[in-house]
Formats: C-alpha cells, sequence, structure tokens
C-alpha cells in the first residue's frame, strides 16, 4: 500500500512539475510574442530604418529654417516638387515600413486593435495641441486658443490617421498562409491592394468628379486709425468640376464643408504664388490684380487628400512585408528597386498626361513619385548600412531617428525657441533668438 502512495505521489510530482513547467513555457512565449509585436528581434533590427526616419527629420529641420531663405528647397507654392515636399511622404512611408514590424507576431487582434486606436488617439491630441495654435509663435508669447477657430488638421494628425487604418489593415486582413515567394506575398497581403485601390478610386472619383460652386470668406479689414474690427467679404468664383487649381478643387471643398472654413491653415502655401505674391516664389504683397482666392485658408493636411497619404504608408508596409519574408539582402534590394522604379514611372507619366505633382491635393502622381524615391533612398540606406556596414558614419541619424518624435515637438513645433525667446535683459527684445536673427 505504501509502495502504491508513493508511486501515486511521484506521478502527482512530475505531473505538477510538468504542469508548472507548461505553464513557465506558456508565459515565456507569451513575453516573447508581446515583446516581437512591439519590435523586432535584435538579430531583425533594421538600423537603415532608424537612419531613414532621422534623415527625414534633418530634412524636417533644413527646409524649415532654410526654406524661407532658399526657395529652390521650401514647398512648391502649388503644382511641382521640392526637397520639402519630399519630408511628409518620407515619414509616412517609413510609418508603414515600421508597421510590418509592429504587427509581425499578434497575441490578440483585439488588444493590438486596442493598442493602435490608443496611440492613433495620443497622436492626435498631441497634433491638436501642437498646431492647433494653441502656442502662437515667437514674436508673440502668449498660448490659448479659441476653441471656435482651432486648426483641426495637422501633420501629426495626418500621421495619426493613415497609421490607424494600415495598422488595422495589418491586424486584420492579412493571410495565414507561409510566404515562399513574390506571388505568395501577394496574396497573403491581397487585402491590403484591395483597400489601396478603393482608397486611391475613392479620392479620384471625388476631385475629379464633385462640382465645386462658388464660395465666399471673410478677412480682417485693417483700416488705419480706426479702432473697431471690421471684416471683409471675398467671393470665390467657381462652377466647375474636376478642377485642380488652388481655388476651386474639391479638396478643400471638402474641408470648408465638414471641417469649417474657420477651423483650416490660415497661411495657405499657394499665398506665394504668382498670382497671389509680387515677390513669387515668396511671401509678398498681392498684386493689383490678385483672385479673390489668394487670402482664403486652406489646409495641406486636409481629409481628402489624407486618403491618398494613407496609401503611401500602405506601400510603405509592403516594403517592410519585403523585409519580414525575405533575409537576403540581393532579394531585398531587387524587389524594392524594382518597385521603386515601377512608382517613379508611373508618377512621372501621370504628370505628363496631366494629372500634376500637387502635395496640397497630394495627387496620385505626388503619391506615386515620392513613394517611389522613397523606396529609392530606404534602398540606399539598406546597402550602405546594413549591407556594407558603415554605421558609425550615420549613428547621428540613427539617434535622430529613435528620437523622432520628441525632436519634431521640441525643435520644428518651436518648442525650444520658445522657451530660449522667454529669457531676456531687461527689455522682452534683448534675447538671444533676436540676436541671432530668429523671431524678428
Amino acid at each position: 500500500m505504501r509502495t502504491k502512495l508513493t508511486m501515486y505521489e511521484a506521478i502527482k510530482d512530475n505531473d505538477d512539475n510538468d504542469h508548472q513547467w507548461r505553464e513557465k513555457k506558456d508565459i515565456e512565449s507569451a513575453l516573447q510574442i508581446s515583446r516581437s509585436s512591439s519590435l523586432p528581434p535584435d538579430k531583425e533590427r533594421l538600423v537603415s530604418l532608424d537612419v531613414f526616419r532621422g534623415l527625414t527629420v534633418a530634412f524636417m529641420i533644413l527646409v524649415d529654417d532654410v526654406g524661407g531663405i532658399l526657395p529652390s528647397i521650401n514647398h512648391s507654392p502649388w503644382d511641382g516638387v521640392t526637397l520639402a515636399d519630399f519630408v511628409m511622404p518620407f515619414f509616412l512611408f517609413i510609418v508603414g515600413v515600421s508597421l510590418a514590424f509592429a504587427y509581425k507576431n499578434l497575441s490578440c487582434r483585439f488588444v493590438a486593435t486596442r493598442k493602435a486606436l490608443i496611440r492613433s488617439l495620443k497622436l492626435l491630441l498631441l497634433g491638436l495641441f501642437l498646431q492647433g495654435g494653441f502656442i502662437h509663435g515667437l514674436n508673440n508669447l502668449t498660448y490659448g486658443i479659441d476653441v471656435e477657430k482651432i486648426r483641426l488638421m495637422g501633420i501629426l494628425q495626418r500621421i495619426a490617421i493613415a497609421y490607424l487604418v494600415v495598422a488595422l489593415c495589418e491586424i486584420w486582413l492579412k493571410g495565414n498562409h507561409n510566404v515562399s515567394s513574390e506571388l505568395s506575398m501577394i496574396k497573403k497581403y491581397r487585402f491590403h491592394w484591395v483597400v489601396a485601390f478603393v482608397i486611391t478610386t475613392i479620392y479620384l472619383s471625388l476631385l475629379y468628379g464633385l462640382y465645386v460652386p462658388d464660395w465666399e470668406y471673410q478677412i480682417l479689414k485693417e483700416d488705419q486709425g480706426s479702432t473697431l474690427t471690421t471684416f471683409l467679404n471675398l467671393k470665390v468664383k467657381c462652377g466647375v468640376r474636376g478642377h485642380t487649381g488652388p481655388g476651386c478643387n474639391a479638396v478643400g471643398m471638402l474641408d470648408r464643408m465638414f471641417l469649417g472654413i474657420q477651423h483650416l491653415y490660415r497661411k495657405p502655401v499657394y499665398a506665394r504664388t504668382k498670382q497671389c505674391s509680387i515677390n513669387y516664389p515668396n511671401n509678398g504683397p498681392l498684386p493689383p490684380d490678385a483672385p479673390s482666392w489668394c487670402q482664403a485658408p486652406f489646409d495641406p493636411e486636409g481629409l481628402l487628400s489624407s486618403l491618398m497619404a494613407t496609401v503611401t504608408c500602405l506601400v510603405g508596409l509592403h516594403y517592410g512585408h519585403i523585409i519580414i519574408h525575405f533575409k537576403d539582402h540581393k532579394k531585398r534590394l531587387n524587389q524594392w528597386i524594382l518597385r521603386s522604379f515601377c512608382l517613379l514611372m508611373l508618377g512621372l507619366a501621370l504628370n505628363l498626361f496631366g494629372m500634376h505633382l500637387n502635395k496640397p491635393l497630394y495627387t496620385l502622381s505626388y503619391m506615386c513619385v515620392t513613394s517611389g524615391a522613397s523606396g529609392f533612398l530606404l534602398s540606399a540606406i539598406y546597402l550602405m548600412v546594413d549591407v556594407y556596414g558603415y554605421k558609425r558614419a550615420s549613428l547621428v541619424l540613427e539617434w535622430m531617428g529613435i528620437h523622432a518624435l520628441p525632436i519634431y515637438v521640441l525643435i520644428a513645433c518651436n518648442l525650444v525657441f520658445l522657451i530660449i525667446h522667454g529669457f531676456y535683459w531687461k527689455n522682452p527684445i534683448n534675447n538671444l533668438l533676436h540676436l541671432i536673427g530668429i523671431g524678428k
């Protein structure tokens, strides 16, 4: 009897140990999945992604600070592209690439969806605070804003929208089968391409199909010697369909309709066009025969244009999938370069046939050209950093890429300059920034 009990206790102990071992392995597996859902394993981490992001931040700082001096790198007033017009697509593209790693392994789709929603909401709220007008600027060290006039869209808001849409696609719309070839990868992510096609179709249908009626807006009328605040009503004559000029396009119409004209950006880029500035391509006084739309608000990160921005993010996601499923450097580079060349040629062909490269409208041709350029830049950085190992030369850019959001908040949104500007000697004008010519 004692022998039977001893055998029973031994079996029980073995079962308990086995159960504990399995429980421990389950916990370890869960932790591993959790880690891999947020970042790729160290052996798969690509320094080139951080360098790409850091280089984009450097471009952003460059065009913000030097663009006013060198119009050749400043944002194009309307049609055409300059160096500054590649910054936003580069950001969106690398967000898409990174999402391929973030959702490579999913422990729970519902948990991942909740995290994606929370992260998008945080970006949206941060964008509202930084670009909604709460901080008035270097020359006016005050803060606060009338919520009836707050700008609703902006750079971070656009990234938040694209991030959420692409993250949901990656969480819910990818297949379960293994990838062994390019064709099998296309099959695995075929619904991603369906989403991109649907978004592009909706965008083109609205941009070229909607009728844009006449509209009007108000500007503050400045009367010398008068203390009264008066407004001047200006009417913009449109009555067109499929127009892509500054005053009568569907992008601006939908923003005025759904966001409200009082919530749009009040310093539109087309104020530097030849029709609106005697100092073209810089800002300047209005010509005598300036069109009525020259002083109208227009948001370069509006609702309709954000649809095509989301497609840029989806393209970046596809480039990330190539990293995930193909480990050979040559295969990755060949696929990236081929796709980049096709995108670039398609965009240039569309531009040649009348669909102009245009950042404020985020036209299909602009999306293709900038996505192709993003792919070529990623290929070049990957070849230099991850293939040939020139990592020391890119340490600063890598650091900037890892801390991209804080750098954007502190420098691109002028928070650092505002803090420095707040310290002066006896008189507010006697500060370091005025001394070096910033904020005058």
